[in-house]
């Protein structure tokens, strides 16, 4: 699965967010802190990040695997 570009509910665009994310929650941001850091207040948005998984990611070690 692939972050969408913009959110389902108010159209806010959220492809630009994961990295900042990651790089949030890796200097030790708690998730309600690193959202409210990306300036993502309202709850349809928040719940983008917050159960997105990377799929995409996993597949892709999966098959490195597997070689």
């Amino acid at each position: 699965m692939i972050l969408p570009v913009r959110c389902y509910i108010c159209c806010k665009v959220m492809g630009n967010k994961w990295i900042p994310y990651l790089e949030l929650m890796k200097a030790e941001y708690t998730e309600e802190d690193a959202l409210d850091a990306l300036g993502l207040k309202r709850y349809c948005c928040r719940r983008m990040l917050l159960y997105y998984v990377d799929l995409i990611k996993k597949l892709f070690d999966h098959v490195l695997m597997e070689n």
